[in-house]
């Protein structure tokens, strides 16, 4: 299986977020900032390698923290 953001992901979600695509694992790619973004909804499907392939779709919602105050 390998993950992916969904197509309806922006160009701007995907320059602060990397995902696996073997683990499906999620991690930031640029400092975050809560005073301009609180949270987050990332899209993500996972797709199979059979013919034809299969997949999946699951919403993640993430939520920043603001640790200066």
């Amino acid at each position: 299986i390998y993950y992916s953001f969904s197509d309806a992901i922006s160009d701007k979600i995907r320059e602060l977020f990397k995902i696996d695509k073997n683990s499906g694992e999620i991690r930031t790619d640029r400092e975050l900032d809560f005073e301009d973004i609180q949270s987050y909804d990332l899209e993500i499907e996972a797709r199979d390698q059979g013919w034809p392939p299969l997949s999946g779709h699951c919403r993640v919602e993430l939520e920043v923290l603001d640790v200066n105050d």
